[in-house]
């Protein structure tokens, strides 16, 4: 470990310039696409926190606006969120989008450092034509650099991360920071500081809260995890509160008020939401019976994803346990749009493993494709083909697409990878891997 720590800092800098450079190049056209798109469609929901920062220096109520049409979108975050983008309210509109386009970047990179951190580890183990004094030369120096510029590339095509950058959302911001709160092995920080951050943030990695819960006090309960669990209970409490010191009236009037009111975020029933209350919802049953169907299922996936995250967890395997409390932050939710989940970096990183497991890698590639296709839109194209029996069964279930994904990644990293790391270890030359 002390070669490969060692190896990793006399990599000379131009070698990470050159995988930025890389990374830069390949991205630039996803980014030029929408930073240059019309101005009534460009990076949308940017637009609601910079509005809402507006609003509040201006002292207009926050949850009254909406941003100029034809969108009309209300801001929908707790008051804290308005309060911290306040920053972008005060810069040009053109400034703002390239600013939080690069910390949309900036947040993945986190989020692939920290999630691929085995695989990367290993990249950076020793070479075998390493210089006497210790530092790596030529085509192995590159090794790590080009990994992660590789991965952020390959991560950045993912359909949830795309729309980070189409819609300027602050969902893999979120990501980093309860991933980076979770897996880092001695932070700096506060353990449970930054998932509190993003708890007061965006109200659905609330699901955190209830998984350090879980392992702090149920079974093989950790003493870490109960720490954790109170700071950031007690940060995000901290930031809920400040704004009613501050801004008093906005407070009150999100959480009494806007927050109760589902039809804010926009169409409940769009090809968007993919949390299981969206699916549900577009089989246009009564509402009552599908509440019941919906809270039944909460009920039991919420079970059975934070069962094997816990059990993730005392394995020794936290980037899997992460991503499984991450896919409850989706499924749970009453409303998950695509962007929701760039949780899918973190289920990719905890596929992938250390590199050496090739079924592994398959997999993960299989599933990196998935969420690279477009394939919820496929079911409502096969919906307006309006072919009998075709139309309204297959295409329903492929609108849906993502959401059951996200289902299966469940029964994926929680029955599947277990059993495949057993196997693995089974294997007669899995030392030569």
């Amino acid at each position: 470990m002390r070669t490969s720590e060692a190896t990793t800092t006399r990599r000379p800098p131009w070698m990470w310039l050159l995988a930025l450079l890389i990374v830069v190049a390949a991205v630039a056209p996803l980014v030029l696409q929408w930073l240059s798109n019309a101005d009534d469609q460009r990076l949308v929901d940017l637009d609601v926190y910079r509005t809402g920062g507006q609003a509040l220096l201006r002292g207009q109520p926050v949850y009254d606006f909406v941003t100029p049409a034809p969108q009309l979108l209300p801001f929908t975050y707790p008051p804290i969120a308005a309060m911290l983008a306040t920053p972008l309210a005060m810069m040009s509109w053109p400034l703002a989008q390239w600013v939080w386009t690069a910390g949309v970047f900036a947040a993945l990179a986190v989020a692939v450092g920290y999630g691929f951190r085995a695989v990367s580890g290993r990249a950076a183990g020793p070479y075998p034509d390493e210089t006497p004094s210790g530092a790596t030369s030529g085509a192995s120096g590159l090794r790590l650099p080009l990994l992660f510029a590789f991965l952020m590339v390959a991560c950045t095509y993912l359909m949830p991360i795309r729309d980070q950058v189409r819609f300027g959302q602050v969902d893999i911001l979120l990501v980093a920071l309860c991933l980076a709160d979770c897996v880092a092995r001695r932070p700096v920080w506060p353990r449970g500081t930054l998932i509190g951050l993003a708890v007061a943030v965006k109200l659905t990695p609330g699901v955190f809260l209830i998984h350090l819960l879980i392992t702090g006090f149920g079974p093989g309960a950790r003493e870490e995890q109960r720490r954790t669990l109170f700071m950031a209970a007690f940060t995000a409490a901290l930031l809920t509160l400040l704004p009613f010191l501050v801004i008093p009236g906005d407070a009150a009037d999100f959480w009494f008020r806007a927050l109760f009111d589902p039809e804010r975020l926009g169409a409940n029933a769009a090809t968007t939401n993919q949390s299981m209350r969206g699916m549900l919802i577009r089989l246009y049953l009564p509402d009552q019976p599908t509440a019941l169907i919906w809270l039944a299922l909460v009920a039991v996936v919420g079970w059975y994803g934070f069962r094997h995250a816990r059990g993730a967890l005392l394995d020794g395997h936290p980037v899997a346990a992460t991503a499984l409390v991450g896919l409850m932050a989706v499924l749970l939710s009453p409303v998950a749009w695509i962007h929701h989940l760039a949780w899918v970096v973190v289920v990719l990183g905890a596929l992938a493993g250390d590199g050496r497991d090739p079924v592994r890698l398959r997999v993960a590639a299989g599933v990196w494709l998935y969420y690279v296709l477009p394939i919820p839109w496929w079911g409502v194209a096969i919906k307006a083909a309006e072919v009998p029996v075709l139309s309204p069964v297959l295409g329903k279930i492929v609108q849906n697409g993502f959401g059951l994904g996200a289902l299966a990644l469940v029964w994926l990293l929680g029955v599947w990878l277990p059993r495949r790391r057993e196997a693995f270890r089974a294997l007669p030359d899995r030392a030569l891997s």
